[in-house]
């Protein structure tokens, strides 16, 4: 996996501080970034396999599409829903949507969206259909559709208050779903949150978050309360990393500020565990991937605050969304680097899963994973070194 100490120029046509997708507001330009060699140095002392059930990834059919930041919903049949991201060459922004079925390991198109997007947010709501809201495509969308498993149809739904991209989704208990922060029309960095209510096809706005961010972390607690965490706001010499955290209340609608994290992240990721605690792992600080982190932390709800975690074997980042609680406990992050690891909580330690999901400049960033319901995980596309953007697809065993 990358280790920060050795890096290399590479041109890319995605830099956007949180999402690989371009500056600006309509053409995206070429611009220049440092993107750390990708070593395989690995710490053996955290890295000796001592857990039975640690499992192995092989690959799988590739998906009729390459995407790097698009999206992967489990529907109720078990199938995949996977949409839109970024692609290479002429067709950047990706229509396409497709459906992975786990009883035959293959991916079939189904409808297209009504429109191109990357870096959107897709939540699967109680009835099976899913929301589709907003994103980049040249342009910060406010436009939200959604899926329906019945027909294989994307149809519109009302507009998001605020065009962002970026920004974190989640369904609330009584489901109506959370969009919270990202980036919006100029360049702006959001504090604002909105509601998605599916009954009335409507978004309505909601408190605000105590800072604007970009690149955080969204998940929801035992209790029905919603725990964001770190992030940035700005670019370049003007940004700002964020250890701080805060809780949505839905029976509020407020954001409250918890317990700082033990360092300023963005970039990474976060999961809720079984005991009602949640892991947040990796991501950086100022210098971005050039000091992606190993380290690892947990937050408790229950005193709120944070405290330190084992340390994972490799550098981990840009996988939001890419951890997952698995089946027997153990969580599985499968995003941001050329391997997936175990974390087994019992041991506080963190393991390295047998079989490469990359390879030497393909490093898994803004690919997903998703848990199957038979307990295997899917992992698809990411980009890595010169873009590198991958139709790639893996299956994760326990």
């Amino acid at each position: 996996m990358k280790v920060p100490a050795c890096s290399m120029g590479i041109i890319l046509l995605f830099a956007l501080a949180g999402c690989a997708s371009p500056v600006g507001v309509t053409t995206p330009p070429v611009v220049t970034i440092e993107t750390p060699a990708l070593a395989t140095t690995e710490i053996s002392a955290r890295d000796s396999n001592n857990l039975n059930d640690i499992g192995s990834i092989r690959p799988i059919d590739s998906m009729l599409d390459e995407r790097a930041a698009h999206t992967a919903t489990l529907l109720e049949n078990g199938e995949v829903l996977i949409a839109g991201g970024f692609g290479q060459g002429d067709n950047i922004y990706k229509y396409s949507a497709e459906l992975y079925d786990p009883t035959i390991g293959k991916f079939a198109f189904t409808g297209n969206m009504s429109i191109n997007r990357c870096c959107h947010t897709a939540t699967r709501l109680l009835d099976d259909r899913v929301l589709i809201a907003g994103g980049f495509n040249g342009d910060y969308l406010s436009n939200a559709e959604i899926y329906d498993p019945e027909t294989g149809e994307f149809t519109p739904t009302g507009s998001l208050t605020t065009p962002r991209m970026d920004h974190v989704a989640v369904l609330l208990d009584n489901g109506k779903v959370l969009l919270a922060g990202g980036v919006g029309t100029g360049w702006t960095f959001l504090s604002s949150a909105e509601i998605y209510d599916p009954e009335t096809g409507t978004f309505t706005p909601t408190g605000n978050m105590s800072v604007a961010r970009e690149s955080h972390t969204v998940t929801k607690l035992q209790d029905g309360r919603v725990l964001i965490t770190g992030g940035h706001r700005g670019r370049h010499s003007s940004i700002s990393i964020y250890d701080s955290a805060e809780i949505y209340n839905p029976n509020t609608g407020l954001f409250t500020e918890t317990g700082h994290m033990t360092l300023p992240r963005h970039k990474h990721d976060a999961v809720l565990l079984s005991d009602g605690k949640v892991l947040i792992t990796g991501g950086s600080d100022e210098s971005d991937d050039q000091n992606a982190y190993t380290s690892a932390e947990i937050f408790d709800p229950l005193t709120g605050t944070f405290g330190k975690a084992g340390d994972m074997p490799t550098v981990r980042y840009k996988h939001i969304g890419t951890s997952l609680l698995l089946k027997n406990g153990n969580v599985l992050l499968a995003g941001g680097a050329r391997n997936a690891v175990i974390y087994d909580k019992q041991q506080n330690k963190f393991f390295t899963v047998p079989g490469d999901l990359g390879t030497a400049t393909l490093s898994r960033l803004f690919s997903t994973a998703t848990l199957l319901s038979n307990g295997n995980v899917l992992i698809t596309g990411g980009y890595g070194i010169g873009q590198n953007v991958s139709p790639k697809a893996w299956i994760y065993s326990p």
